[in-house]
């Protein structure tokens, strides 16, 4: 098993991190897409973020690793015809790499060909998707991503299933994950249908702050150096992390949106023209997922106010005549629905 950064030691940036903790609770919210610099930890912070989940339960043999509580129509078709108990095992959750120049079949599955030349049997190879199922999938440069590929993953985004038809083959199964995108809007724009998916987008830099390029440093050579004395030592604050994690993927459905609160953001959405209602959903789902994770009983107005930029950044029209990012009219617009 490969030896992951420990999420509690990356340095700064701490929205992607956030978000990345509210997608983990709550992956309804929709994924996160993460902007800016290379090299500033993106990938690091998926992997070092799943390290924290616990070990999830999948049927014995299932290679879709399908949920043994999950009712049939949120199992593979294997799953869903076996009658009787189930044995379970723990797997870790799944974090798997979507390259660019990927292939349609790499990512939905194909024939077995090694099957069907050996044995004449026609079986089903699968794909990332698959892999992927109840974990994250990671797409670095998702702008520059082909656009059949994007068309794939937007279908199996809306349904969470993938179907798969061709060369004498009919497979249904699940394909629910949370999507994770990065990329640098220097090199290429993302297509509005994908853009729209994700549930939180999230702005990285290379940090500007001498002190703190020097502990980022620090610390990633003393991981490479020595990374069982590195782990050893952040393991209580990942424990900590873990704990609190895991009681707030617990307590997230006891968290009450006051109707107060479900105004604010509707209100906050028409003030920024958002088109449909995927902002409104959005900014609940990341404001419950942020209350249950800091212990609240109720969704308030700070938690709006914390994730509705990731929630609407990505979200708004562009608008010439008006020249400030997407992030300052956010919060100018904040600020006049909220008060400063």
């Amino acid at each position: 098993m490969a030896v992951v950064f420990p999420f509690s030691a990356i340095v700064g940036q701490d929205e992607m991190k956030l978000a990345l903790l509210l997608a983990a609770i709550d992956p309804t919210i929709g994924g996160v897409l993460v902007l800016g610099d290379r090299g500033t930890g993106k990938s690091t912070a998926v992997r070092g973020l799943a390290s924290l989940l616990p070990a999830m339960p999948a049927v014995v043999g299932c290679r879709y690793h399908c949920d043994p509580a999950a009712g049939p129509s949120a199992r593979c078709d294997e799953c869903a015809g076996r009658l009787g108990p189930k044995k379970v095992e723990k797997v870790p959750v799944p974090v798997v790499d979507l390259p660019l120049g990927v292939t349609e079949d790499r990512v939905v599955g194909a024939l077995d060909l090694e099957r069907a030349i050996t044995r004449g049997e026609k079986a089903f190879e699968p794909g990332l998707l698959a892999r992927a199922h109840r974990g994250f999938l990671y797409i670095d440069e998702v702008n520059l991503l082909e656009d059949h590929i994007v068309d794939l993953l937007l279908d199996v985004a809306a349904s969470g299933e993938n179907v798969v038809e061709r060369e004498g083959l009919s497979v249904r199964h699940p394909a629910r994950f949370v999507l994770v995108g990065s990329g640098n809007p220097e090199e290429g724009e993302l297509r509005p249908q994908l853009l729209d998916r994700f549930g939180l987008c999230v702005e990285v830099s290379t940090p500007r702050d001498l002190p703190q390029r020097i502990e980022v440093i620090r610390r990633r050579d003393a991981f490479e150096r020595d990374a069982d004395t590195f782990l050893a030592r952040w393991r209580r604050e990942d424990g900590r992390l873990r704990r609190k994690l895991a009681v707030a993927r617990g307590r997230l459905p006891e968290v009450v949106v006051p109707d107060a609160t479900l105004m604010r953001a509707a209100g906050l959405c028409m003030a920024l023209g958002t088109d449909g209602l995927r902002g409104e959903l959005t900014l609940m789902r990341a404001a419950r997922a942020l209350a249950s994770l800091e212990g609240a009983e109720s969704v308030g107005e700070a938690h709006l106010r914390r994730v509705a930029p990731a929630v609407l950044r990505h979200r708004l029209r562009r608008n010439p005549l008006d020249e400030a990012s997407s992030g300052s009219r956010v919060e100018r617009v904040l600020a006049e629905q909220l008060g400063p």
